[in-house]
């Protein structure tokens, strides 16, 4: 009887964490939502929505443009038309999806050179990252 009683305590306890623990996530997802639209234009909100990336012009390349994913994934950099190389650069701890499309764009806009030297790179397959390819 002690055994069962302990089982079901623990499934409560459980059950209430875990709902605990997506309540706080669905909040924060709401935030970093909010902070997205208001850190974006129109047309780039629009962008993202439509295509599922952001494209952030480069400050110092006028023929250079960061090609940022609203879910995870690598941001491609896209140089004249042409998927030149792919960059990882993602926070130590877990955040959401719009909190990182933020962190991009603000640091290709505050420092480009610091946020490209602090990125890991990596050279796209056939023109493709692998997430277009399901690969990921």
């Amino acid at each position: 009887m002690l055994l069962e009683i302990a089982v079901i305590l623990c499934f409560v306890l459980f059950w209430q964490l875990t709902r605990d623990s997506n309540l706080k996530k669905l909040e924060a997802n709401q935030r970093a939502n909010e902070l997205l639209r208001s850190v974006l234009t129109s047309d780039q909100c629009e962008q993202l929505t439509r295509n599922g990336y952001l494209d952030i012009k480069s400050p110092r390349d006028a023929g250079c443009i960061y090609r940022v994913p609203r879910a995870h994934g690598l941001v491609k950099v896209i140089e004249h038309g042409i998927h030149k190389v792919n960059l990882c650069l993602q926070p130590k701890d877990a955040v959401p999806d719009a909190d990182i499309v933020v962190i991009h764009k603000l640091m290709i806009e505050a420092d480009e050179e610091t946020y490209v030297q602090t990125a890991h790179t990596f050279a796209p397959m056939n023109n493709e990252t692998w997430l277009d390819r399901g690969i990921w």
